[in-house]
């Protein structure tokens, strides 16, 4: 590396803790189930690379608004995105964001737009934040010089990472160009860009964590499936008397599970369209960090385990049923013969002596 672009390089990592400010963009993605039409959503070209077809997702803008938190002015974009989920994204700025104050400002900010934005605290939400930095004369340089800095605001972690953590947090890079790179992790990322040029990069961001969140809530949908069926059939011996009641269970639980699995197509199948080189690599490793194809494998099976137990208590039903039904048959046979017995009884006469 030469003496000039070193020296750029700790000039600009000095101006980020001694009183210069950056960018930062806070995303919450939580569920917002109100129905509603949506728009086709489509990407900005990325880095002005001619070809790029659109992600199919659709959207519906819910407004914009500027408010102060903890002495910060914010910017939040809503989105409602179809699948019932809002992503709520907060731009402010903090004043030298790698040092032990900015640090702890962001954090404090981050948590008052949380408090805000959600309006269940307890349901499911993704957050992640992301660094905006322009102007680095060397990308590379600047972050292996100021790796522990950077690795910890993606962690939002006050304690100073070891090497080992360090390198695992900025191992995923992709670049367009000489002066141009984004970082990304599963809980935050460093964009760095010449220009003001980070909308591609945060568009993709918030449907990687879009996409997270709808594998989340199918996760949790498919175990309170599962625990539908162990509140349902707990009894050891089906009683006769219930059959109807479980017949019912069966029937809710299996509407239940169609509708699980056609969102688990409909958001499998979601992101196949995109198409140009760089936005195909970055969005790869997005899905590498957030353990999206982890996320997918682990509802598939889970639906495939709710698919046999399903099965096997279907099974159980019908056998239960069939035995019901031989039963009756059986003492419909026995009160028959009964009757028989009486009325030779009574035709024979044998009564009067």
């Amino acid at each position: 590396m030469s003496p000039v672009v070193k020296s750029t390089s700790r000039r600009r990592q000095r101006s980020l803790q001694e009183g210069h400010s950056a960018r930062l963009c806070y995303l919450l993605a939580f569920p917002d189930p109100t129905p509603e039409d949506y728009e086709m959503k489509t990407i900005p070209a990325l880095k002005e690379v001619p070809y790029f077809q659109p992600v199919d997702i659709r959207w519906r803008k819910l407004g914009e608004e500027e408010l102060e938190f903890e002495g910060t002015a914010v910017k939040i974009i809503r989105q409602r995105y179809e699948g019932g989920i809002q992503i709520a994204e907060c731009y402010f700025s903090i004043e030298s964001p790698l040092s032990a104050e900015g640090f702890r400002k962001r954090l404090q900010v981050e948590d008052a737009i949380q408090r805000y934005v959600l309006r269940d605290p307890q349901a499911l939400f993704e957050e992640y934040s992301i660094l905006l930095l322009q102007k680095i004369a060397s990308p590379d340089a600047f972050v292996e010089q100021y790796a522990p800095l950077l690795a910890r605001f993606i962690r939002a972690q006050k304690e100073h990472l070891d090497k080992e953590d360090i390198e695992d947090t900025l191992i995923t890079r992709v670049r367009y160009s000489e002066n141009d790179l984004s970082i990304v992790d599963w809980e935050g990322a460093i964009l760095i860009a010449r220009e003001d040029d980070f909308e591609p990069d945060i568009e993709l961001l918030k449907i990687g964590n879009y996409q997270l969140l709808r594998y989340r809530l199918l996760d949790q949908g498919v175990e309170n499936a599962l625990r539908r069926l162990g509140e349902e059939f707990s009894q050891p011996r089906m009683n006769w008397l219930q059959l109807g009641r479980i017949r019912s269970a069966i029937r809710r639980i299996l509407h239940y599970r169609l509708e699980l699995m056609l969102e688990f197509e409909r958001t499998e199948q979601n992101l196949l369209l995109i198409g140009d080189w760089y936005t195909s690599k970055l969005y790869r490793g997005i899905r590498e960090e957030l353990y999206l194809d982890e996320w997918k494998e682990t509802v598939r099976t889970k639906l495939d385990n709710l698919e046999h137990i399903l099965a096997t208590i279907q099974a159980n039903f019908s056998l239960s049923w069939q035995d019901l039904l031989e039963t009756v048959q059986i003492t419909g046979w026995l009160i028959l013969l009964l009757g028989y017995f009486i009325l030779f009884f009574l035709e024979s006469g044998l009564w009067k002596h």
